[in-house]
């Protein structure tokens, strides 16, 4: 009876020193958020989204550093998407069971857990000075797309392997081949969770600054990139820059642009909540 009535005590202490952690968190990122609310919030306008870069603060622009991370989004997402499902689908549906898979299951596994700017120095060696792409956008969105393809195998795996299995065999049952039941019946049955991992992924490729600084982003770029082997900038190398300037105006512009990437990243962050709710609707499994 004692050593049940100690239970119940550490469980409940356990409870609001979980309470205690999570509130403590929050008001940190609350009081942090606001005060770059406070601080941004008055310098966002037409003017400060669509001026170039500037040495005087109040003239400063984000409109090569937004195009830029608009580049990188749909270029990363272009070359990770398809890859990063392909090769989700083949290890879950088609792969043989043994030492290579395994192999194959661990690496990928210990992928997604290597410090980005790891990929940064893959990226500047593979793709700038072997294949000679240059510091160019294309090679900082071959260079994030390795970063999260991991990400992407793993929950397209994730999602294939919460389809029920009653599906498949009554596909198979019907007479539909191998593919006709992956690409009619398993694909679109777990497309949410997909598509969910895909957002949650590319939110954090546009977060990403080490491997960009690597493969050689730059602080400032006069002009909007307008092909793929452009150099380029992008928001998180802008607001570096600027926060290690020492006018204050700068300061505010920083503020600034960290309101617009937040803006960006919670709404990707927002699409993928209201996708997976949608899906679990219609698919409660």
């Amino acid at each position: 009876m004692n050593n049940a009535r100690v239970n119940r005590i550490k469980d409940v202490l356990f409870k609001y020193f979980g309470i205690v952690c999570t509130l403590s968190g929050l008001i940190i990122l609350a009081i942090f958020i606001l005060n770059i609310l406070i601080d941004g919030v008055q310098r966002i306008d037409w003017s400060f989204m669509s001026s170039l870069p500037s040495r005087f603060p109040e003239r400063a622009g984000i409109l090569t550093a937004w195009t830029g991370t608009f580049w990188i989004f749909c270029l990363t997402a272009a070359i990770a998407i398809p890859i990063g499902v392909g090769a989700g689908v083949y290890l879950e549906e088609y792969s043989k069971k043994g030492w290579l898979a395994n192999l194959l299951e661990i690496n990928i596994a210990n992928l997604a857990g290597v410090p980005s700017i790891i990929y940064g120095i893959l990226g500047l060696e593979v793709f700038v000075r072997i294949l000679g792409f240059g510091a160019s956008l294309l090679a900082g969105s071959l260079t994030l797309a390795l970063l999260i393809l991991p990400i992407i195998i793993v929950a397209t795996r994730e999602a294939i392997r919460a389809v029920p299995k009653t599906i498949k065999e009554a596909s198979f049952a019907l007479g539909a081949t191998k593919w006709q039941t992956i690409s009619r019946q398993v694909l679109p049955a777990s497309a949410s969770s997909i598509i969910t991992g895909i957002i949650l992924a590319l939110s954090r490729a546009v977060g990403e600054t080490a491997p960009l600084i690597v493969v050689g982003a730059l602080a400032y770029v006069p002009f909007v990139a307008k092909t793929p082997m452009d150099e380029f900038t992008v928001l998180p190398m802008q607001i570096f820059n600027w926060v290690s300037r020492p006018q204050h105006g700068f300061t505010i512009n920083a503020a600034a642009a960290i309101i617009v990437l937040l803006c960006f990243v919670f709404l990707m962050i927002g699409i993928a909540v209201y996708i997976r709710n949608r899906a679990q609707k219609k698919n409660p499994w």
